[in-house]
């Protein structure tokens, strides 16, 4: 069961909006000011916010600013606000979607769906990763290869899921060493890297002169696969 914040002043709406919602079997706990989005947001956790731009006491702008500083659900904006710079503002802000008032309540279902299907993909995906004969289980945090299972350090098994995780995009020296280690509040500088980068091939069978899995782009950093 997914679970919703509307945040939305006019009472009329929100309650049209929550009744459609609570029909889809979602939970929606309504608010009606940014004081009281705050509260129920500090209450619990949710899987997808609707945030009014508009609010008695403040605006649907800030709240977004300040639940992407520790969420990663996705927001959408229902806002009278339409215009290509409101919209890019929001955008800025972390929003994920907008929804011009006045809208219809099935243009809003339709929305919701949309981007609750999405999650899940990502979701699914995010699971279990397959490349060549490597499988990668990241709730388990288990690596096999060919069958058998791999045995990394935590550092090791950290790079090859950051790696696998931006699969297809070339990640510098400098961003495998802040997201794989200074997340931890550790510093290692970049002979370090290297060093991991190695053993990690080593036990992962990938020659690094005909690498198929970590490939190395000169002067930049590193890449997964094709």
């Amino acid at each position: 069961m997914v679970a919703i914040l509307l945040l939305e002043d006019d009472r009329t709406l929100n309650k049209g909006i929550r009744i459609a919602l609570e029909k889809d079997n979602h939970t929606v706990i309504s608010a009606f000011s940014f004081f009281e989005g705050v509260e129920s947001y500090a209450n619990k956790q949710f899987d997808l916010y609707l945030l009014d731009i508009n609010l008695p006491d403040g605006s649907g702008l800030m709240f977004c600013k300040k639940i992407r500083e520790t969420v990663n659900s996705p927001i959408i904006f229902l806002t009278a606000n339409d215009t290509e710079s409101d919209m890019l503002e929001g955008f800025k802000a972390g929003c994920d979607d907008y929804i011009a008032k006045p809208f219809s309540i099935e243009v809003l279902r339709q929305k919701v769906m949309a981007v609750l299907r999405r999650i899940d993909r990502q979701d699914s995906k995010a699971q279990q990763f397959q490349y060549k004969d490597m499988d990668v289980n990241l709730d388990r945090m288990s690596v096999t290869k060919g069958g058998k299972e791999l045995k990394l350090t935590a550092t090791e098994y950290k790079l090859l899921e950051y790696l696998i995780l931006n699969k297809g995009k070339v990640l510098t020296r400098s961003m495998l060493l802040e997201n794989v280690w200074d997340i931890d509040g550790d510093y290692i500088d970049e002979n370090t890297l290297s060093v991991h980068v190695r053993r990690l091939r080593q036990k992962i069978g990938d020659d690094p002169k005909n690498p198929e899995y970590i490939i190395t782009v000169f002067g930049i950093g590193y890449t997964f696969g094709e």
